[in-house]
């Protein structure tokens, strides 16, 4: 699953795409069929990138893209519309260990809607992007010293040496 550039705009509907950025914020497409365009100003609005979101759990916090990955599997998905109890029914069988008390009914009901709305998308089947990772040796082993050597026969380098200054008498 892709999320790449899938973000949240509080206080507006839906999710949006980032297009491009400009000094100010951000050019966003909603995903919906109207194709939007809003240009989000950082000082003003909030965006939560979905690849960043998490879910308060009683151990540790659940990422959203692993919720999206169970309830893909799910064999019925609720509706936005279902009352609290429904959805928290739902929530137990893709999100097992997320924290009642934390999670709020409107949360799941934002929760399914994403879903809804990003599982049409051919972006939902995609593999996400993955940066190289660093292997443990090229992160701990320290970067070789290079050392000029004279060639034989040859001069040696001469070092650079700093004078002090002279005092005043």
């Amino acid at each position: 699953m892709n999320l790449q550039g899938i973000v949240a705009v509080s206080g507006k509907p839906g999710l949006w795409r980032a297009l491009a950025q400009n000094k100010t914020g951000y050019v966003l497409e909603s995903l919906d069929a109207q194709k939007t365009k809003l240009i989000a100003n950082l000082s003003t609005a909030k965006l939560a990138a979905l690849n960043e979101i998490t879910i308060f759990g009683l151990e540790d916090d659940i990422k959203l893209t692993d919720v999206f990955e169970r309830m893909k599997a799910a064999d019925s998905i609720p509706t936005g519309k279902e009352d609290g109890k429904k959805l928290r029914e739902f929530f137990y069988t893709v999100a097992a260990d997320h924290d009642e008390e934390k999670v709020y009914a409107s949360d799941m009901k934002k929760i399914i809607t994403w879903f809804n709305l990003l599982k049409e998308l051919p972006l939902f089947n995609e593999e996400a992007p993955s940066a190289p990772i660093a292997t443990e040796q090229e992160i701990l082993a320290p970067e070789p010293v290079k050392e000029e050597v004279a060639a034989p026969g040859a001069e040696a380098p001469k070092a650079k040496s700093k004078k002090a200054p002279a005092k005043k008498a």
